[in-house]
């Protein structure tokens, strides 16, 4: 059996056993700070912070509504004119439906007197085709032995091309509705039966863009006489990958004028 301690080694001991406990508080701190910062920094967003907002990938939160608490409730308030089908003064096209026999005695009503009508309106768009418009230039002969072909109309400039109308849809649903080359080919092809290559929905952009005239000189003035310019950056499936249309910015942020967006270093404007 050991002997029992003395009174200046159970002192030594405790005083070991603190400066242990100390030792251990120091580092239980010390861990608790760093996860807190590694916490704050995985919990940082283009929002919370200075980081842009592409290192938020396309898992971003979803939007919080502002909007406080009002004494109305949700949906359309007393009074609001809707906008329900209504039937129109003067249709289209009125089909007469006759009633064949009576579902009373089973008599023909060939001979049988009008007592009233009902009216049923159907809203709905005619069946949709491709019209094939053909300009014939007429050749004719002078007396000098010249020949002279016809003018052929505005924007008509080829054998075979597609009109201004088929250009118009096409530009809004891929330009407008955001719908790839490829589903906009198939979606002209499915409503009006027209088949339309991707590389045609491609053509038919850059020709629109073009056109456009002074347009992007307008923007470009319009941004260098801007008080304030913003800067933003947004996300988008490009070919199963993530792109980002950027805007480049100077140094001197404070003092920008003008920006150029890219998508990944392909010019917008």
């Amino acid at each position: 059996m050991p002997g029992t301690p003395s009174v200046e080694e159970l002192c030594e001991r405790l005083a070991q056993r603190d400066e242990l406990i100390a030792a251990l508080s120091a580092e239980l701190g010390a861990a608790r700070v760093r996860i807190a910062e590694l916490e704050a920094r995985l919990g940082q967003t283009s929002k919370n912070s200075s980081k842009p907002p592409s290192s938020d990938g396309l898992d971003k939160p979803a939007p919080k509504s502002l909007r406080r608490r009002g004494v109305r409730k949700p949906g359309g308030q007393d009074g609001h004119r809707g906008s329900t089908l209504a039937p129109v003064a003067t249709p289209d096209e009125v089909i007469t439906q006759e009633p064949v026999c009576c579902r009373g005695c089973g008599d023909g009503l060939g001979g049988a007197a009008e007592v009233g009508r009902e009216h049923r309106q159907v809203f709905d768009i005619p069946p949709m085709r491709v019209r094939v418009s053909e300009h014939q230039l007429v050749k004719r002969r002078c007396d000098c032995g010249a020949v002279t072909t016809a003018e052929a109309p505005e924007g008509v400039t080829a054998p075979v091309q597609y009109g201004p109308r088929i250009t118009a849809i096409i530009l809004y649903l891929y330009v407008g509705q955001l719908l790839s080359k490829k589903r906009t080919a198939a979606a002209l092809a499915e409503l009006f039966g027209t088949p339309v290559s991707q590389g045609t929905v491609a053509a038919m952009t850059t020709r629109a863009a073009g056109e456009l005239g002074g347009f992007l000189e307008s923007v470009r003035a319009n941004l260098v006489a801007a008080p304030v310019v913003n800067f933003d950056e947004t996300g988008l499936r490009v070919q199963d990958k993530l792109r980002w249309v950027h805007i480049q910015k100077p140094k001197n942020v404070l003092g920008c004028r003008a920006a150029l967006v890219e998508v990944d270093g392909d010019d917008l404007f």
